[in-house]
């Protein structure tokens, strides 16, 4: 159901197009191989997302060909004014009257692995060569209340934004070159998400995600992660915010970077 919001706002999805991706076959779309990342999945998130908000007209109106037609457009443009980058984020919307709209921001690396791929727990440690450089994910001082806006991605961000900033004081001293991020608990201290990952945690020899029934977004490489068997659904709400210790590692997952790791400074 739409909430009552004076601020206009749209659907919001995040995709990543990389020609390393037309290299793997569980990306492949209706017409074959594609270097959009899991496009069919972000179509499905933004019909789920247009029912929820009561945009039946702009449900309508999604259909997989006018969003990849926008996509190709958005890099398309990107060449023309010669930009010569591998990858690209593209950041799609689609309005209430169902128009959608994408723009392409160039990456600075091209994927050279496959970025579904989850890691042993067993073989995880701090060597940055095996893993990549680990997010450091520091738990939010407050809680966030779940709504529809957490429940759904739309291009009102105020509240993840807050929470980056009320945490600042945490990494204030961090180098530049450190990513980092914000872990999200709601009133009744279920772990969310971070700021712009999905997460899961390793418990009973498996990564367990929270349950959409604590608020967090669906998100596309969730979906995907879960559908495949790679992660279970949290469906005993034992990820509380108790249960996360100091130095433990998280799985974080999204739909432009993929899988990578991060760490809890707690």
């Amino acid at each position: 159901m739409e909430e009552n919001v004076l601020t206009p706002y749209q659907l919001l999805t995040s995709t990543r197009y990389d020609p390393y991706l037309t290299s793997l076959a569980w990306n492949n779309d209706k017409n074959g191989p594609s270097p959009f990342f899991l496009l069919p999945l972000h179509l499905e998130r933004l019909i789920s997302a247009a029912e929820t908000h009561n945009w039946f007209y702009a449900k309508s109106l999604l259909r997989y060909e006018y969003l990849k037609a926008s996509c190709l457009d958005a890099i398309l443009e990107q060449r023309i004014r010669g930009h010569t980058s591998t990858a690209y984020r593209l950041r799609i919307t689609v309005t209430k009257e169902g128009r959608i709209a994408a723009a392409a921001t160039p990456l600075a690396q091209s994927l050279s692995s496959d970025p579904t791929m989850v890691p042993s727990h067993e073989t995880i440690d701090d060597n940055e060569s095996l893993h990549g450089p680990a997010v450091k994910v520091y738990i939010d001082k407050e809680q966030t209340e779940p709504s529809v806006f957490t429940e759904t991605k739309t291009t009102i961000r105020d509240l993840y934004e807050h929470a980056k900033e009320r945490n600042e004081e945490q990494w204030k001293d961090e180098p530049k070159e450190v990513c980092w991020d914000v872990l999200l608990h709601n009133s009744d201290s279920q772990i969310m998400e971070t700021t712009i990952f999905s997460v899961s945690f390793y418990r009973a020899s498996k990564w367990i995600t929270p349950s959409t029934n604590s608020g967090c977004l669906p998100g596309v490489m969730r979906k995907w992660l879960l559908r495949n068997g790679h992660i279970c659904e949290d469906t005993d709400g034992i990820l509380t915010r108790d249960s996360i210790q100091d130095g433990e590692w998280v799985l974080l997952c999204n739909g432009v970077q993929g899988c990578r790791l991060g760490k809890i400074y707690a």
